[in-house]
């Protein structure tokens, strides 16, 4: 979708010097904080869990999200003042689910050089402006149906938590179901997960940290390279991150009738990451679901969404500053809590990723492959399964089933 009436006026706000202060109302403001708490409950979870699962320490895990925070609050206020948009950019949610397939097999250093070669695919991509050709070598519904797979067993971590925490659990089940209903400016996840730790705090017993936390700013990682990385680790989260989060991002800036810098959206997403990378944290990207609550109508006037961004990037990035103190306490959390909650913040993933999937029957076999491989464990030569269901999808896709007119 294009617009016809936005390029001048955006062009001329880039051009001369307007103070964006003169910009903030409520419905701007509430916009950029729901879109924050979108990026600040579920992600980190999965972040803890992924650096778990690879034996990380807990500096290391710190840095991790230090980066991913702070660089991503960065480019959230810097894209949305330049452009005037509401270009809303956090980290990549899907990339955090599959890396935490992929971390067993890589150490920090390791990851943090796939990450660095993630970054700099995703710049080159958009320097060129090859973004669409690239995307038509892995057909969308293939790397939606591997993804479906991805998040599918943490989907079903959460319904099995309920069991364990019945109050906790149905109470945020039924928040997101009322939500869903009615809620018009909250997004269900955003209210299931603040229901859910709001009810664990008062009826069960979590014990927190004791004594002061002390504050630590994260150090430069010493990346290493191999082409196990580049294939394994560096492509598959390119390729999460263009399609899972660049293409919604800038599907809804379109739909809301802007004009968004593709080129340069992409560009800078990969510039972060790298910048990113250095400090552990696997990409600082545009955001599909976040962008989507700064662009639509509730967060007020037009010209002046842009600023639910930017206090969006305020918010995520004095997140990521306080990382030392924010980690301790989520680790903290029960493992059935911290289920519950990586579950709701990836149930619309599930939800869209299987629409996309198989919405359309030219690619049905190879999706169905896709998302059955991707939710097994398998693992050859220490390839995780979501890698192997891109790699098989897409050759069933290309050679049997590309021929195969629409149904």
């Amino acid at each position: 979708m294009k617009s016809s009436d936005t390029g001048e006026e955006q062009a001329a706000l880039i051009r001369g010097w307007h103070n964006p202060l003169r910009d903030l109302n409520s419905k701007n403001i509430s916009a950029g904080v729901i879109a924050s708490t979108l990026g600040m409950t579920g992600p980190p979870i999965l972040i803890l869990e992924a650096a778990a699962n690879g034996g990380y320490t807990h500096a290391e895990t710190i840095g991790w999200v230090f980066a991913v925070y702070f660089f991503g609050g960065v480019l959230s206020i810097f894209l949305p003042l330049l452009y005037r948009m509401p270009i809303t950019c956090a980290n990549s949610l899907s990339g955090i689910a599959f890396l935490a397939t992929a971390s067993p097999h890589f150490t920090y250093n390791e990851m943090t050089g796939g990450f660095l070669l993630s970054g700099i695919l995703i710049f080159l991509i958009g320097i060129t402006g090859a973004f669409t050709f690239i995307m038509k070598l892995f057909p969308r519904e293939v790397i939606a149906a591997m993804l479906a797979g991805l998040v599918t067993s943490y989907v079903i971590r959460m319904i099995t938590s309920i069991e364990v925490m019945p109050l906790v659990g149905v109470s945020a089940l039924a928040s997101y179901f009322l939500l869903m209903k009615w809620g018009r400016r909250i997004p269900p996840v955003v209210g299931a997960i603040v229901v859910a730790l709001l009810v664990l705090f008062l009826t069960e017993g979590v014990h927190f940290p004791n004594g002061d936390l002390p504050f630590a700013w994260p150090d430069l990682v010493q990346p290493e390279f191999s082409w196990m990385q580049l294939f394994t680790l560096a492509i598959p989260l390119c390729l999460m991150i263009l399609s899972n989060d660049a293409v919604p991002a800038i599907g809804a800036l379109e739909t809301y009738k802007y004009k968004p810098p593709t080129k340069q959206i992409i560009t800078m997403s990969g510039i972060t990451s790298m910048v990113v990378a250095l400090f552990g944290g696997q990409s600082a990207n545009v955001a599909g679901m976040m962008t989507a609550v700064s662009a639509e109508d509730g967060a007020g006037e037009k010209h002046k969404r842009y600023i639910a961004s930017a206090v969006s990037g305020v918010m995520l990035l004095l997140f990521g500053i306080f990382a030392s103190k924010t980690v301790p306490f989520m680790q903290a959390l029960p493992v059935a809590a911290a289920a519950l909650v990586g579950g709701f913040a990836l149930i619309g993933v599930l939800g869209s990723s299987l629409h996309t999937a198989f919405s359309d029957s030219r690619y049905r076999f190879s999706a169905i492959f896709a998302f059955v491989i991707a939710m097994s464990p398998l693992s050859f030569f220490h390839i995780s399964a979501p890698v192997w269901a891109l790699i098989v999808g897409a050759i069933i896709a290309k050679t049997i089933e590309h021929e195969k007119p629409p149904a």
